[in-house]
């Protein structure tokens, strides 16, 4: 912030201004005089960079407007740092305040880069639509972005508040020697930060390999839900009944999940009828045809009908349809099991499953008989 020619300039400024103002407000007035002349050069500064622009770089436009009063706010605080060296405070008071500039001027450039990742991500993620039936593009844009987001957020974060610390010596000496030790002392920190460091690595990992993605149909710890929110330590999912199952980011690289929706919506559901030997197959697989064009949920792809077991007292039938995702799916196969049911009592009971006893001539008692 040391520049020769400004400090010579300042100097002699000062020469001529102590002739007039006392010592102990010379820096104060110094120092309000560099901070109307930073806001007022900010305000000129912005208009010019916009008039420049015009409407050729959105980004930009929305970066500049976003980050108005932090850029102020560090002008600000560039301004006085460079008046504060020929100000009349102690050495120990400029050195002082030097130093919570410096750290002020160090966190502002964090928060702007801070704000900068989240308007990047927001005019990227502003070309996809999640709403959408067929949107799995979309959410695999949304998860990745999401995910990288945060992990970048809280780099920006951690690099931000190591770089303001290490200004201070004492901290610094405190940190170096806390992280290169092999005591106690560091064994706890790094115990401490690892969690931190584990779920910002599988954050990235699952930005990039996307095992889940945003509104993913998934089942975890035998719980069906959605996808509803991927954070840098936690998934969040929505059960059905609306209930939110919380889930650390490293499970879903260190434990087998069901996810429905990894590569399309489309999803195939199966219902299950037991029913007696009599049944009428055949009839049974038309009418599920029948029922399924005749349904609004059913997308056109796949109905089938197959006997898949054979047990002592009853047969299982095994019926497939699909549908455009998974909660079509859902109930398009409680209106199929509904109307097969419906049909079975209708026009084919006998084919219900009942229970069938043999009873011997010779067991029956003798007064029975008659």
């Amino acid at each position: 912030m040391r520049n020769p020619e400004l400090l010579s300039l300042l100097s002699t400024w000062r020469t001529l201004i102590l002739i007039y103002l006392p010592p102990p407000f010379f820096g104060i007035v110094l120092m309000a005089l560099a901070t109307v002349l930073a806001l007022g050069f900010h305000r000129a500064l912005i208009r010019l960079t916009r008039r420049l622009l015009g409407t050729r770089y959105p980004f930009v436009l929305s970066l500049i407007a976003r980050t108005r009063a932090v850029s102020r706010l560090a002008l600000v605080v560039f301004a006085l740092g460079l008046v504060l060296p020929v100000s009349d405070f102690s050495d120990e008071g400029v050195a002082h305040v030097g130093k919570m500039l410096l750290v002020a001027f160090i966190v502002l450039i964090g928060w702007t880069a801070v704000i900068a990742s989240e308007l990047a991500s927001t005019v990227y993620l502003a070309r996809f639509q999640i709403d959408v039936e067929d949107n799995l593009l979309a959410r695999k844009h949304v998860t990745q972005t999401n995910i990288l987001k945060r992990a970048l957020e809280t780099l920006i974060v951690i690099v931000t508040v190591a770089t303001a610390l290490m200004t201070f010596d004492s901290v610094r000496q405190y940190g170096v020697s806390l992280f290169a030790s092999a005591g106690a002392a560091g064994l706890i920190v790094g115990l401490a930060a690892r969690p931190l460091f584990a779920n910002l690595i599988a954050g990235v990992q699952i930005a990039v390999t996307q095992p889940i993605r945003v509104d993913d149909a998934v089942i975890v710890e035998g719980e069906w839900g959605r996808v509803e929110e991927i954070t840098s330590t936690y998934v969040v999912i929505k059960i059905w009944d609306w209930r939110r199952l919380i889930v650390p980011l490293s499970y879903f690289l260190e434990s087998p999940f069901q996810n429905w929706t990894r590569q399309s919506a489309s999803l195939i559901g199966s219902v299950y009828l037991y029913l007696d030997y009599r049944a009428p197959v055949g009839l049974l697989r038309e009418k599920l045809t029948e029922f399924a064009k005749a349904s609004k949920l059913w997308d056109g792809d796949v109905v089938n009908l197959q006997v898949s077991d054979a047990k002592n007292n009853t047969i299982e039938i095994r019926a497939l349809v699909s549908a455009a995702n998974s909660g079509k799916a859902w109930d398009l196969r409680c209106e199929m099991r509904e109307k097969l049911i419906d049909f079975l009592q209708a026009e084919h009971p006998d084919a219900l499953p009942v229970q069938r006893a043999a009873v011997e001539k010779d067991a029956i008692p003798e007064m029975d008989r008659r």
